[in-house]
């Protein structure tokens, strides 16, 4: 496949502060890419490098073979962004708020008309084309951002925490809208905190902490190569994990332990299991490793402020 978006050495810095840290990547076309991290990471700054919101400080960056510094309007009208904010114009309906933002792309509302109408039949957004914004609920406000993004045919979408907030039914219309534009030939870059997300809409992502990528690959690459195919999670304070490491000693396995918790990574859990039943006093819940399990392991279990 051809790469849409090639990064190289890429870094910005403010004054004194390093957010992101000569990181290299490239973006497949018709995927989807995530950029995952905790607070402060460098993934927000990374992602507005992509669409020259934040100029480059160092590092080589092209975008479907355009450079940032000196394809910036051209490299902005290729792209549809969805930011976290929805910065739409609460005086405007939703048909209206569409119609502006398609003349920002020079489409009249000629033009723009059947588009207009398409992107509200596919967001199931028809019903209130001509209701104010203000009267829309959270999950309807951002299904019309998505929309938005898509009015000028963009080659590239870039999605920046597109389902924070939303209830579980909409984060999974969603989720299916997007799998379905992406089964057209869409590209999407993706940052989101919620690894269930990346899990399932990521073809390839990177994980980045403290302005540098600590992994990439695909999702179920990342798990088996971090995590292994199986998590059992015991209840245990820290002050007796040790009698429970030591019980399954000689086992293939590793560990991660907290207060309250152990947690136990292995490919084959059966032995691993056996072991732990035998001591009887302790709950545990055996379940399929996950991408989050690999996050926080990778960024830390610590609260970031």
């Amino acid at each position: 496949m051809n790469h849409v978006i090639e990064a190289q050495g890429l870094t910005k810095k403010f004054q004194n502060f390093e957010a992101v840290r000569g990181i290299d990547f490239k973006i497949r076309e018709g995927t989807c890419f995530g950029f995952l991290g905790p607070n402060g990471a460098g993934k927000t700054t990374t992602i507005s490098m992509l669409y020259c919101y934040v100029t480059i400080t160092e590092g080589e960056l092209t975008i479907l073979g355009l450079h940032p510094k000196t394809d910036e309007r051209k490299i902005k009208s290729l792209l549809g962004i969805v930011p976290q904010d929805n910065n739409l114009d609460p005086d405007l309906t939703v048909y209206e708020n569409l119609v502006v933002y398609a003349r920002y792309f020079g489409i009249s509302h000629t033009q723009s008309r059947p588009k207009i109408e398409e992107l509200l039949r596919y967001f199931n957004l028809s019903e209130k084309k001509h209701v104010r914004i203000t009267q829309l609920s959270g999950g309807m406000r951002r299904r019309l951002v998505l929309a938005r993004a898509f009015i000028h045919d963009p080659h590239i979408i870039i999605l920046d925490e597109p389902t924070t907030g939303l209830d579980p039914q909409a984060r999974h219309l969603i989720w299916e809208k997007l799998e379905n534009l992406k089964a057209l030939g869409k590209t999407f870059v993706l940052t989101t905190h919620y690894m269930d997300e990346a899990e399932r809409l990521c073809d390839e992502l990177v994980m980045m902490d403290h302005g540098k990528i600590l992994a990439q690959g695909t999702p179920s690459e990342l798990i088996l190569k971090h995590i292994g195919k199986e998590t059992i999670e015991v209840k245990v304070p820290s002050r007796e994990a040790q009698l429970i490491l030591k019980h399954i000693e000689g086992l293939p396995f590793s560990y991660e332990q907290t207060e309250a918790r152990l947690f136990i990574y292995t490919h084959d859990g059966g032995d691993v299991l056996k072991k732990i039943i035998e001591l009887k006093e302790y709950e545990f819940v055996h379940r399929r490793s996950s991408l989050e399990d690999v996050f926080l392991k990778l960024t830390g279990r610590k609260l970031r402020e």
